[in-house]
């Protein structure tokens, strides 16, 4: 065998350690390409991961996009409420011999008509002169207040009776109401709307003209 030179030997070691030096490079590339193959392999696992989850919502929303859209409903703008508007107040009937007065508060009409127009002192028939007045209040009342409830009421002075059936002022004014009540009965007014209630001399309306405390009134409720 021949023998290698000193620089024949130094050129084989040089060939040696290259040649090692080659398959290191090697290998360590054959280890990185499987760590970059891996990575890549893991990174395509998540981007596919990513994708199925984020698929799932858009297809709803992909759905709803290929659908026609359906208008809104218009809500209907509600309809004009109608305001009630309160009839008018009837004009309490203005009859010549009688005092009309309205109370709005209490809602109610009173006809008022003197005692002396009426009856005969300590008398509770109604006179003859009278009866044209109680005609026209009958009127009105089948006229204007057709169905009301009417409390007709009678009232006296407080002078004691002396010359008289009655035993007191009291039971005069309670005859003297179902007089009034029953003539206007008579007159067409319906007789179940009618009420009567003697006062006596217990409301009086002044207290120096007893005149004007001697009445029959009759009372309409409007409401």
């Amino acid at each position: 065998m021949k023998l290698l030179g000193h620089g024949g030997f130094c050129c084989l070691a040089a060939l040696v350690l290259v040649g090692a030096a080659g398959a290191g490079c090697a290998n360590r590339m054959h280890d990185e390409n499987l760590s970059l193959h891996e990575q890549n392999r893991e990174l395509q696992a998540r981007l596919d991961a990513e994708n199925a989850r984020g698929a799932a919502p858009e297809a709803p929303a992909a759905a709803q996009a290929a659908q026609p859209m359906t208008p809104a409903p218009q809500t209907a703008p509600p309809a004009t409420q109608q305001i009630a508007r309160p009839s008018a107040p009837v004009t309490p009937p203005q009859i010549e011999g009688t005092e009309t007065t309205q109370d709005i508060a209490a809602g109610t009409v009173t006809v008022r008509v003197p005692g002396d127009v009426l009856f005969d002192p300590g008398q509770a028939v109604i006179r003859s002169g009278a009866k044209g007045t109680l005609d026209k209040v009958a009127a009105a009342l089948k006229k204007d207040y057709p169905g009301k409830q009417i409390r007709v009421e009678g009232h006296t002075d407080s002078d004691p009776i002396r010359v008289s059936k009655w035993k007191s002022n009291q039971e005069l004014s309670e005859a003297r109401a179902a007089a009034v009540k029953q003539y206007l009965a008579q007159k067409g007014v319906e007789s179940t709307s009618l009420t009567t209630r003697g006062f006596g001399a217990d409301q009086p309306k002044s207290k120096t003209d007893k005149a004007l405390n001697r009445r029959v009134e009759i009372v309409v409720v409007t409401r």
